[in-house]
């Protein structure tokens, strides 16, 4: 599945001359599918790099956009792209082989644009690695995924439509509580959650938990 927040194409768009990246993931075989799907884009400077050191000696003149790793090597990928949205990157994109609502969370306070979960290390063969970073960096359409806005479309948009009821249940989603502590903790059956939790998914477009989080988190309507 995949958590995207803004798709690189919107990034870049700003800048349609010569956009410049720069990508620090240590897995090669998800770097370079991150590579050549920048050059898709229409990216012909990009830096490759797998470690924070390595990043930080190669950052020269800011880039357009910065894709980071969550965990690297010698750090947190996420101090990364902070600490390079402070020396003037405008745009940052942290990447995650872990569906883990905390550091969507992290990821939205440091200022990152978007967010995108690859399963990367989840046992895939090279091949689906390879896969994994191309349609998560694509946000293409499946079970969990979001679709980017390619139409001017907000992606919140169906957040407006959840009631009160449902935003309490997102609410305690985006503290990891499972069904079973939000039935508690509303007063429900596990059950109805999960029925909750399905219309939820319908207005909202994703079934993904940490994909309804960010965009709760991005529309302002949990905090």
């Amino acid at each position: 599945m995949s958590v995207l927040l803004d798709h690189p194409a919107n990034l870049l768009a700003y800048r349609s001359s010569k956009p410049t990246a720069m990508v620090v993931v240590a897995d090669p075989r998800v770097r370079d599918a991150v590579i050549r799907h920048l050059w898709a884009l229409g990216v012909r400077d990009v830096v490759g790099t797998s470690t924070i050191a390595e990043a930080r000696s190669r950052a020269g003149t800011p880039r357009d956009l910065c894709i980071a790793d969550v965990h690297l090597p010698d750090g947190s990928g996420l101090a990364l792209l902070t600490e390079m949205r402070a020396c003037g990157w405008p745009n940052g994109l942290a990447l995650s082989a872990a569906d883990d609502i905390g550091a969507v969370r992290s990821a939205l306070a440091a200022g990152v644009r978007g967010y995108v979960v690859t399963g990367a290390r989840a046992g895939l063969t090279p091949g689906h690695a390879r896969q994994a970073g191309m349609t998560g960096m694509a946000g293409m359409s499946a079970a969990g995924r979001l679709r980017p806005d390619h139409n001017g479309t907000d992606p919140t948009s169906g957040c407006r439509e959840l009631s009160a009821r449902e935003i309490e249940v997102l609410r305690l989603v985006a503290e990891g509580r499972s069904n079973k502590a939000i039935g508690q903790a509303m007063g429900l059956s596990a059950l109805t959650v999960k029925s909750h939790l399905a219309r939820i998914a319908r207005k909202m477009g994703t079934g993904d938990r940490a994909g309804m989080v960010a965009l709760a988190l991005r529309a302002g309507i949990i905090s």
